[in-house]
């Protein structure tokens, strides 16, 4: 098989992207109902914002937009950690970064499976949020066993798709027939199921542990339990979506709202209340399960570590503000807006103080200018000889995850599991080191300076 006839790990992920689009919003029609809201939300924005839009043009945001999506998906073994990143691989999709989750009260750690580079980004940033269970966080060693032998038992992939992930591995690429049959056969995984594989007491077992062991263990598969598009006023869908029988969460997850908006903020619609038959020796036993739900994100720019410690020490101030003591708190979104006002909102303060990362690219005057331009990167920037752009959020925020992992698991609980981060132990399960996220911001940024300068035809510093 020659490598021209292979279809490249772009198409293939946005082949699979759009199936399980088309599948999630036959299970779940609410989720095609808040699609066409973000849709005309975002075209209402870039119609009254010229500015935005000619910004998003010419980074090349724009097309992307349309066909942005993560999904989230949560596994119980190594074995399925393991599967899951070689299936992933197909796709062109990498694990970046590592989440633990157990410090706000949620016993899994993750990881998210996306495309790394610039030009699979534009292409389709797909991203799949995906979780592992922490069965030593299960305190019942009984129920910490029966949980793992379910598991054990279970096989989450169907056998075409494993072999066509193990061909793709031998071969270094899928026909476009091949293709065809892995998206089919892949999208199994993800399928929502309504017969449990448990007892409804094993189930309420589990459950009474915590919600999300339940929905971990007791079923054949990981169903995909929401997907997400990307808005660009995140507020204006909230607002908006109780006129579209769509009741939303509380709080908008994230930073507050900006001018200039950074990492990600996050909301969701609450899970659903679906019908789930139990397995019995006899008669199958009828009951419920909350899992599934829509979820709806704004992505800012990408902050260097200053940044990020400025963002989680004014994070930390608002939740001790609203969270802490015994005393009436105060209003939560004000407080948030009140605290951040410590950040600056404006994209040249937050470069010139290595807040966030940006992408360089000469201007008109820098095309013509050559040797004849300032030397510096801030002399080329003040000069108008270099333009910058913010670098987008590919990636995930812990506590915010959390936060819509409780909400809509119907849960306030604010336990927190004694047990050390474990990211080591997840890179074993998973077979390879995470990527570090920050690293791959910075190499954006430095490549798009070094591209500059040699343009200019300098040596890059």
């Amino acid at each position: 098989m020659t490598q021209s006839a292979f279809i490249g790990s772009d198409d293939i992920r946005t082949a699979f992207s759009r199936a399980m689009s088309d599948m999630y919003r036959t299970e779940v029609p609410q989720y095609g109902t808040l699609m066409t809201l973000v849709s005309e939300v975002n075209d209402e924005v870039l119609q009254n914002d010229s500015e935005l839009l000619a910004d998003m043009q010419r980074a090349d945001e724009l097309d992307r937009l349309d066909v942005e999506r993560h999904g989230a998906i949560r596994l119980g073994t190594a074995a399925e950690l393991n599967a899951m990143r070689r299936l992933f691989a197909v796709m062109g999709m990498e694990p970046v970064g590592y989440y633990d989750l157990s410090v706000a009260g949620v016993p899994v750690h993750s990881t998210a499976f996306r495309p790394v580079g610039e030009k699979a980004l534009r292409r389709n940033p797909f991203r799949v949020f995906t979780s592992l269970l922490r069965l030593e966080l299960i305190t019942d060693p009984a129920l910490r066993q029966h949980a793992a032998d379910i598991l054990a038992a279970r096989s989450i992939f169907t056998p075409a798709a494993m072999e066509l992930v193990e061909r793709f591995e031998r071969n270094g690429g899928l026909t476009r027939a091949e293709m065809e049959v892995f998206v089919r056969e892949a999208l199994e995984t993800f399928r929502w199921h309504s017969e449990a594989s448990v007892s409804a007491a094993t189930y309420k077992a589990l459950h009474d542990a915590h919600r999300l062991i339940a929905d971990v263990v007791s079923f054949k598969g990981p169903h995909i339990n929401h997907l997400t598009p990307r808005t660009l006023d995140i507020d204006r869908v909230q607002d908006l979506m109780p006129t579209r029988g769509i009741t939303p969460k509380e709080t908008i997850e994230g930073p507050a709202r900006r001018k200039c908006p950074i990492l990600l903020r996050q909301t969701s619609f609450k899970a659903l209340e679906e019908a789930i038959a139990f397995a019995s020796d006899g008669a199958a036993t009828a009951g419920r399960h909350t899992a599934r739900f829509g979820e709806i994100e704004q992505r800012g720019v990408a902050l260097t570590p200053k940044g990020r410690a400025l963002y989680d020490r004014l994070l930390n101030e608002v939740r001790a503000l609203t969270e802490g003591g015994s005393g009436p708190k105060p209003d939560y979104v004000e407080t948030l807006n009140r605290v951040f006002a410590a950040f600056p909102d404006d994209y040249d303060t937050m470069r010139r103080e290595g807040l966030a990362y940006f992408r360089y690219g000469l201007s008109e005057a820098g095309k013509t200018a050559g040797h004849a331009g300032p030397a510096g990167i801030e002399a080329l920037v003040e000069s108008g000889h270099l333009r910058f752009d913010p670098i987008i959020y590919e990636d995930f925020l812990p506590v915010s995850a959390a936060g819509i992992f409780q909400s809509n698991l119907q849960s306030n609980s604010k336990a927190r599991y004694n047990a050390a981060s474990s990211k080591d132990d997840f890179e074993r399960d998973l077979g390879r080191p995470v990527i570090d996220e920050v690293a791959l911001y910075a190499e954006m940024e430095a490549a798009s300076i070094r591209d500059c300068l040699a343009q200019l035809g300098r040596a890059a510093a």
